[in-house]
């Protein structure tokens, strides 16, 4: 188990799987941009997420909404009121905190009652000095609509998707003609100002969720949250994530959301910060179906023709990063081997394995010709182009076969297939597999039929 983000960031940024924002520029903050294989591996990731949420099930449809939304949204949602974090500076060195961390670093439980802060005697972790009382900080980004700015024109960037699903609760009932119980889902970017980002991706101010809000009689609560709780889990473990790695941790009444009724974590075990949230299972109960009827005037309730019952649906909300996602997925398919590829002057000590489930990894396939000699370019591009219809490939030329190896197994390619000098006259290349290492002759008519078995649902 690695003990910190740094092989994770340095392997990123060499690869080209995410930059930090802005670089050249010195950076942003907690931005960061995914590079040519950090956007495959996230595709990856949120077209397997629709794939297990809305195109295996006949319940859960898709959804779209927009980043901007009316401002009442968010008075009715209590962020405008509500969305905030308890932040302290220290007097000293002027840097800000989150008392609620500082509590939690202590092995305090955050409570916030009238004067519970100031007897913890809590100080500065980097000076020592002291801190000034709590204030509240919201978290919503706020711009202006229109070309004048002034109070009637301000509205936010989301700080997160379900409410455009609930929005729309009407319009997908009236459209698809869904039947209590079913979902809708939807993946797009939310935005929150955190004064403590960090960690890499584990947490920015501009990240994307994978949400399905599930709607339901609330007589049917209890066998559909636990459900959920299997489904979203079993996910996660059947895209690779270690067993040992995964948790479920249910929040205590005091971090319960003014919304929540009951709520569970599933945590992942992070390098150097522990077993920290990855996705979540909640249950809204009918609060924000209720809270949007009445600050829009329009009834959102659910009449059940075989019940004659009419009620506002309770929800089932699974909530998963696909920021967080990735990071979890990149962090467990990291693995430092024994040097393993080329010849004994071009072996390291230690080469990296990025073992990425089939279904994840960037590249599925690389076109390697053993040589730069015209008729095996030929032969390789030749090859590349009837693959790359169906799968991601890359070609590469450039140094020993080795090396390309090398760089294959640290972007998590699952196939090399080699064209020698051989391949002109049999009409067969060798398939080097990631993970075990075998190799193979393969006839070049069969290959597509070889890696469609290989790759199946990749």
């Amino acid at each position: 188990m690695l003990n910190s983000f740094d092989p994770i960031v340095s392997l990123a940024k060499r690869r080209g799987f995410i930059f930090q924002s802005s670089e050249i520029y010195g950076g942003l903050s907690s931005c960061y941009d995914y590079g040519s294989l950090g956007v495959e591996l996230k595709n990856n990731v949120k077209k397997m997420w629709w794939k297990a949420m809305v195109q295996d099930r006949d319940d859960v449809v898709g959804l779209d909404a927009a980043i901007l939304m009316h401002p009442k949204v968010w008075e009715a949602s209590g962020h405008v009121d509500g969305f905030t974090d308890p932040l302290v500076d220290c007097k000293g060195c002027k840097k800000r905190w989150r008392a609620d961390h500082l509590l939690e670093a202590k092995g305090i439980k955050p409570d916030f009652r009238p004067g519970d802060w100031k007897k913890h005697d809590v100080v500065c972790p980097d000076c020592g000095g002291a801190l000034t009382d709590i204030r509240k900080f919201n978290l919503m980004f706020k711009t202006e609509m229109g070309v004048i700015e002034d109070a009637t024109s301000t509205i936010y960037l989301r700080p997160e998707t379900c409410q455009g699903i609930y929005v729309n609760f009407l319009n997908v009932l009236q459209a698809t003609r869904k039947k209590l119980p079913f979902g809708i889902a939807q993946i797009g970017k939310a935005f929150r100002n955190e004064i403590t980002p960090g960690h890499f991706i584990f947490r920015t101010r501009e990240f994307e969720q994978m949400e399905q809000q599930y709607f339901i009689n609330p007589k049917d609560k209890k066998k559909c949250f636990e459900d959920w709780m299997e489904a979203r889990k079993k996910w996660y473990l059947d895209l690779g994530i270690k067993k040992e790695n995964l948790r479920f941790r249910e929040h205590e009444k005091h971090e319960l959301a003014h919304y929540a009724a009951r709520a569970f974590d599933i945590e992942y075990n992070y390098p150097g910060m522990g077993f920290k949230e990855l996705a979540g299972v909640h249950d809204r109960g009918d609060w924000d179906l209720s809270r949007h009827s009445k600050f829009s005037g329009q009834d959102l309730s659910y009449f059940d023709q075989e019940s004659k019952e009419k009620f506002i649906p309770h929800i089932v909300e699974t909530s998963d990063g696909a920021d967080r996602a990735a990071l979890a997925f990149f962090v467990d398919a990291y693995e430092e081997v024994e040097a393993r590829s080329g010849d004994d002057e071009a072996k390291h000590e230690i080469e990296v394995v990025l073992r990425l489930h089939k279904s994840l990894a960037p590249i599925k396939i690389a076109v390697l010709p053993l040589s730069k000699k015209e008729p095996l370019q030929k032969l390789a591009k030749e090859i590349q182009t009837g693959l790359r219809a169906r799968w991601m490939t890359q070609y590469d030329e450039t140094g020993s076969i080795g090396k390309r190896y090398r760089r294959q197994d640290e972007i998590g390619t699952p196939y090399c297939v080699t064209i020698d000098f051989d391949s002109l006259e049999d009409k067969k290349v060798t398939v080097r597999d990631r993970d075990t290492m075998k190799q193979e002759r393969v006839d070049i008519g069969e290959l597509g039929e070889y890696f469609k078995e290989k790759l199946l649902n990749c």
